[in-house]
């Protein structure tokens, strides 16, 4: 990858449907290997893009910190289908993960970046929408975190190939997606409930089961605004962390001007950072996890 690169614009064809990103490449590569590529994705906030989350978190300098290239793709109507049934995308029945494939095999053609280890971040919507990519694309996605949002109920039956390193970060305040689980706002067309999302507590040990983690109490780190829990030892090394944000919303914890989230907000760590920070040694090829 050359140096001194940056803003690349990107638009695929998707299923008849014209689809566009952003990808942000590291001004200086990696030395001795692929660049790792990570998928940055937004809520559900209509008339938005993928910039949005440019914006609001610290994913560009990330890039240049850690030699990783970052990618922010752009929800239909500004969300994405992630699987619950609720958003628009979901109801017009779009394909977004291949859409993200897609992605993540253009990025490796075009600027040599890793086609079988990228790490795929998410908040609300975009969180959910993480899961399932990680879940229906494990042998493309190492490394999955989700901020303010557990694993949709409709994919828990889901068993992907390939074990998947989670980083899941959820504030116990959170009003709009409950640490404790629950249904989407968006109710059905008679006011049934749907869109049931898991807990924080369920959704690690979903995975921790997909990743074959030996039983284990694991480590627990607490500090006054928060509780970082590590299991090791999954398939290929895989790991899951749960970090919970004590009094946190909906929120990107960390550097934010995300003035359309709600409730309070860390500044205890940034989730960008940790996000990578978490990903870089955990970037396995797929062979290496297989189930």
């Amino acid at each position: 990858m050359a140096a001194g690169s940056d803003l690349v614009a990107g638009e695929l064809m998707v299923d008849g449907l014209a689809r566009t990103f952003v990808v942000r490449l590291p001004r200086d590569g990696q030395a001795g290997g692929p660049v790792p590529l990570v998928l940055v994705l937004h809520g559900n906030m209509p008339g938005t893009s993928g910039s949005i989350m440019r914006e609001w978190t610290t994913f560009d300098a990330q890039a240049d910190a850690w030699g990783f290239a970052v990618a922010y793709p752009d929800g239909s109507q500004g969300c994405w289908a992630d699987g619950r049934g609720v958003t628009t995308a979901d109801e017009a029945g779009l394909d977004d993960v291949a859409f993200l494939r897609a992605i993540i095999d253009w990025s490796a053609e075009s600027h040599g970046t890793c086609p079988d280890r990228a790490v795929v971040a998410g908040i609300s919507n975009g969180a959910f929408m993480a899961h399932r990519l990680a879940l229906e694309a494990s042998a493309q996605v190492a490394v999955l975190a989700a901020v303010a949002g557990g694993l949709p109920a409709a994919l828990c039956d889901l068993r992907p190939p390939h074990a998947v390193s989670a980083m899941l970060i959820h504030g116990t305040d959170d009003p709009l997606v409950p640490i404790e689980g629950g249904y989407s706002r968006h109710r059905g067309p008679d006011g049934e409930l749907r869109g049931r999302t898991l807990s924080l507590r369920d959704t690690a040990e979903r995975w921790r089961t997909i990743d074959r983690c030996p039983p284990q109490p694991g480590s627990t780190r607490t500090t006054e605004g928060s509780s970082r829990h590590r299991v090791t030892g999954g398939a290929g090394g895989t790991q899951v962390v749960t970090w919970t944000v004590f009094g946190g919303g909906h929120q990107w914890p960390g550097p934010t001007s995300a003035s359309r989230a709600t409730g309070p907000a860390t500044q205890e760590f940034d989730a960008a950072e940790e996000i990578c920070r978490f990903a870089q040694p955990l970037l396995v090829p797929a062979g290496a996890r297989l189930l």
